[in-house]
């Protein structure tokens, strides 16, 4: 009942566009800070990889998460310096711009799992709550924005493309 109510009901898509607007703006700060002001993941890296997250007994939780940064993120760090900050970015923009909003908010939940991972706490649990409760609200967290236009236009795209498939394979 409740999901029915987030993805259909047009109070719950003006809260939504508060929460979307709220989180994009975020998003879209980082990126833009981390694309002014010389970001390097590297030291992010080497400290994610040097003090790993543990459990109460201390072994490391994410034990292939870890492997994952030692053998292909640090090596090419080059590639995540470039990833992380436009990544940001765009996230950002899609959610104020509402603009393929849950695509948006679904690489958002990556990022922030990711960063989770590595051991950064900071504001990604509140993050990761509120862009899940985006997420399941899917195209009426979009509503209010160019999702309007956009989504339908895709679909009727994506619908056209199919029945020129259908025809040729007849």
């Amino acid at each position: 009942m409740f999901n029915q109510v987030l993805r259909t009901n047009k109070v719950s898509s003006i809260l939504l566009t508060f929460i979307r607007l709220y989180v994009g703006y975020a998003w879209f700060e980082a990126g833009l800070h981390k694309l002014t002001g010389g970001f390097d993941a590297s030291g992010f890296l080497k400290g994610a990889i040097a003090n790993p997250v543990k459990g109460p007994d201390g072994s490391i939780l994410y034990g292939t998460y870890l492997t994952f940064l030692k053998s292909f993120a640090l090596p090419n760090a080059h590639i995540f310096n470039v990833l992380v900050p436009w990544g940001e970015l765009l996230v950002g923009l899609g959610l104020i711009l509402g603009c393929l909003t849950t695509a948006a908010m679904f690489f958002g939940l990556v990022m922030n799992f990711s960063y989770v991972m590595a051991g950064t706490i900071s504001s990604n649990p509140m993050d990761i709550l509120l862009g899940v409760i985006i997420l399941a609200a899917g195209f009426n967290a979009g509503k209010i924005g160019l999702d309007r236009w956009v989504i339908p236009f895709i679909r009727k795209t994506a619908i056209k493309g199919n029945n020129q498939t259908v025809k040729q394979n007849a």
